[in-house]
């Protein structure tokens, strides 16, 4: 079966989850801002380009520079969510990133909640990671990568970061991809400081794709990235400010929200999505973490697609067998090697 087929297959079950839940969607209520409202530019002010109605932005990359920008307030807590259209064609060694951070005041204990897209050659798909880190565990990076269902770069999707004081959800449209619940043995490792939302394109040619293998090509450049639906929920504080802020208020209103809870449903297509375009888990990494970090929740039907680097099992009895089968039932088209790494 074609990987194209497999896309198709997952967005058919997906939306048949979805439908089934019972309840809207997790994002139709979304109180929405404009970019005077709620974010100000971070850097390469001149490739950053709003929209007329200042309800959207095109970050660019060229030779000279990337851009970003900054939510203007820092929240103690919150939820983060934006529509992303990534850049198209040729974009290895590209990172587009939406996330969390509060590294510009707290340096050396720093938190951090990522959402990472990683470019690829042309005709290959966007890979995207997502990790976390409290009060500086940089050491202790708790990434997973994967794949999407779908062509990020045609259409605008929207992407999702929960966090409060219990838990952390990443969210892709209405699919649950990722949940953390916090654990006491996490201790610090979770975050809880304030944190600003960023979103930022830059060149990541040394590391990005393929290792460093592939770099940015500015033939192609510039590179842009589209946001637009900003939404920003949490309890505005003021990092340094010596009288603290009650954010009781702020976080019952986000655990009250759709957003902060999976139902049956949805937490049905997270693990299909898991099981289908995770090729990376931390959790399943025993030659880094030969015990497991508190937070992690072991699946079996997980782990046994894992070798002990937290990466897929490329080769074996399986994968032969799906591979064989694939050759049978169509046997016109030649397999893609990230196919079969993937499966």
């Amino acid at each position: 079966m074609s990987k194209l087929s497999y896309n198709l297959i997952f967005s058919i079950i997906i939306l048949v989850f979805l439908c089934l839940g019972l309840r809207s969607s997790a994002f139709t209520n979304l109180n929405t801002l404009s970019f005077e409202e709620s974010l100000s530019p971070l850097f390469g002010d001149a490739n950053l380009v709003r929209s007329p109605d200042d309800l959207s932005v095109r970050l660019l990359l060229d030779k000279y520079t990337g851009s970003g920008f900054i939510s203007s307030n820092m929240y103690q807590h919150g939820f983060y969510s934006s529509m992303i259209k990534l850049p198209a064609d040729y974009t290895a060694g590209v990172v587009v990133a939406f996330y969390t951070s509060n590294g510009d005041v707290f340096q050396k204990t720093h938190d951090e909640l990522d959402i990472e897209f990683l470019g690829n050659i042309k005709g290959k798909p966007w890979r995207f990671q997502t990790n976390l880190y409290g009060n500086g565990s940089t050491p202790r990076g708790r990434e997973e990568r994967y794949r999407l269902w779908f062509d990020p770069s045609k259409e605008f999707h929207r992407y999702s970061i929960l966090w409060t004081p219990h838990k952390i959800i990443f969210w892709v449209d209405d699919v649950p991809i990722r949940e953390v619940i916090r654990s006491e043995a996490m201790g610090a490792d979770y975050p809880a400081k304030p944190m600003a939302l960023y979103a930022t394109i830059w060149d990541a040619s040394d590391w990005a794709t393929s290792g460093g293998k592939y770099k940015a090509n500015y033939k192609f450049a510039p590179f842009v990235a589209e946001f637009k639906s900003f939404s920003l929920d949490g309890c505005s504080v003021d990092p340094i400010q010596e009288v603290p802020v009650d954010c009781a208020d702020s976080v019952e209103f986000l655990e009250s929200q759709d957003y902060s809870a999976i139902n049956s449903h949805q937490r049905a297509a997270m693990r299909r999505f898991r099981q289908r375009f995770m090729y990376y888990s931390y959790c399943y990494d025993t030659v880094r973490y030969p015990e497991p970090p508190p937070e992690c929740v072991i699946v079996p039907a997980e782990k046994d697609r894992f070798r002990n680097t937290g990466r897929l099992k490329f080769g074996g009895t399986e994968a032969r067998e799906r591979r064989r089968n694939r050759r049978q039932q169509r046997p016109e088209i030649e397999s893609d090697p990230d196919e079969r790494k993937l499966l």
